[in-house]
């Protein structure tokens, strides 16, 4: 809030506003004397009180703060589209060990893997090269922030000089976000489901890398929002395809009759950075990506 040359207080934006506020009255609260009433958790501020934020009853307050809060830092930075990252957590490195592993041959299986992680690299250094066209406003690389494949992503955007947006979770494990998300664009959620809702609100594609139960949740969330007619359809691609297919048999799904035969062709698979951008770029072609 500042003070205007005819004395009306206006906030940042312009708008005069001559309330008091909120972080104002926060302060002056906390300047009272300590006495029996004041230090009663009753008297706190409902909003600067984390015990009655965090009561059961506050739950759709807190769903509707996660949403809000996200959308605000994102619009504020003028994100207008993004390019959505999926993938394990376990995957290393090119050249490190699987930490992960707890045999010799998820070890075996998760070192080999590693070529996701540089593919993945790759796709978001493409991804981050074309949105530097648009000022780093369109196609901004959005991975889950955490290690594996996300941090693959994060790391080919930085690697070329773009942001890139971390949606962390907070989870027993793998939770701590990477060192290359951009870290005004580092976020934490306690909510799965709005979560989801920011990975898919700006997506202009999406590209799923082998993963755990996790990306298979990912996964079947975007495909069914789209199956569904509720999300229009854009670019799924699958990186890996002898492991997709190896671990889901959609075209039995199809036979079976559980998912129209046209539904298999909601998916693209590729092997390779370069062909998964040479779908983004077609299907776009229209519009120049616009």
């Amino acid at each position: 809030m500042s003070k205007a040359k005819n004395g009306r207080l206006r906030r940042k934006d312009g708008v005069w506003d001559p309330l008091k506020s909120s972080s104002a009255d926060k302060k002056r609260a906390e300047s009272v004397p300590k006495t029996p009433q004041s230090m009663s958790p009753s008297y706190r501020l409902a909003y600067d009180d984390e015990d009655f934020l965090c009561r059961e009853e506050l739950r759709p307050i807190r769903l509707q703060l996660e949403l809000l809060k996200t959308e605000m830092y994102l619009t504020e930075r003028g994100i207008r589209s993004t390019v959505v990252m999926f993938g394990g957590a376990r995957i290393p490195a090119p050249g490190t060990s699987a930490w992960a592993a707890r045999n010799e041959v998820q070890r075996a299986n998760l070192e080999a893997a590693s070529v996701y992680y540089e593919e993945a690299r790759k796709f978001a250094r493409l991804c981050a090269r074309y949105s530097a066209g648009f000022d780093f406003h369109e196609y901004v690389v959005v991975t889950g922030g955490g290690p594996g494949v996300m941090e693959a992503g994060n790391r080919g955007a930085s690697e070329e000089g773009a942001p890139s947006i971390g949606l962390n979770i907070v989870l027993p494990h793998e939770q701590a976000p990477n060192v290359y998300v951009t870290p005004e664009l580092s976020f934490n959620f306690h909510y799965f489901a709005i979560r989801k809702m920011h990975f898919m609100v700006r997506a202009k594609a999406i590209a799923v890398f082998p993963g755990g139960f996790g990306t298979l949740d990912e996964l079947f969330e975007c495909l069914t929002l789209i199956q569904t007619g509720r999300m229009e359809r854009l670019p799924l691609i699958l990186f890996g395809e002898k492991f997709w297919r190896g671990i889901i048999n959609f075209d039995a799904l199809a036979e079976f009759g559980t998912i129209a035969p046209d539904d298999v062709k909601l998916i693209s698979f590729v092997d390779t950075a370069d062909e998964a951008w040479k779908i983004v770029a077609d299907f776009y072609e229209h519009d120049n990506g616009h």
